[in-house]
């Protein structure tokens, strides 16, 4: 399957987007995390959680997703951004991210973030799988 037992954090603000991402993601076999509706939420899931990937809503009620971003992209975990406005300026810093507009359907967001995944199971996906056979 597509996000191979991946943890996703989804960070989108419309439930109904949310819910069917999250959808979205456990059909391609994906762990879902979240889903996040602010950015407060986000920070302490991805604080809490070990993260493969992620969806990012651009702006949200307490502010835009740049310090979900950039704590992303310090850890090296690739993201996809669904908005339906602009990215923030503080983004438009980092090249080669991956924005797509809404409404984009669920299942080419899922497409595109299996892209940025490595083909080879990180060591963070190996130890949760160990974990689930061992509990």
């Amino acid at each position: 399957m597509p996000l191979s037992r991946s943890s996703i954090l989804i960070v989108e603000d419309q439930a109904i987007i949310a819910l069917d991402l999250e959808s979205a993601v456990e059909d391609a076999n994906g762990q879902v995390i979240g889903p996040a509706s602010t950015v407060r939420e986000a920070l302490k899931l991805l604080h809490a959680n070990e993260v493969d990937a992620a969806i990012l809503d651009a702006n949200l009620p307490d502010g835009d997703v740049t310090p979900v971003a950039e704590a992303l992209i310090d850890r090296k975990v690739p993201f996809v951004i669904n908005t339906g406005v602009a990215v923030p300026l503080q983004l438009r810093r980092y090249p080669g991210l991956l924005v797509f507009r809404k409404p984009t359907p669920s299942s080419r967001l899922i497409r595109e973030l299996a892209g940025l995944l490595p083909i080879i199971p990180t060591p963070r996906a190996l130890l949760r799988e160990s974990r689930l056979v061992l509990t």
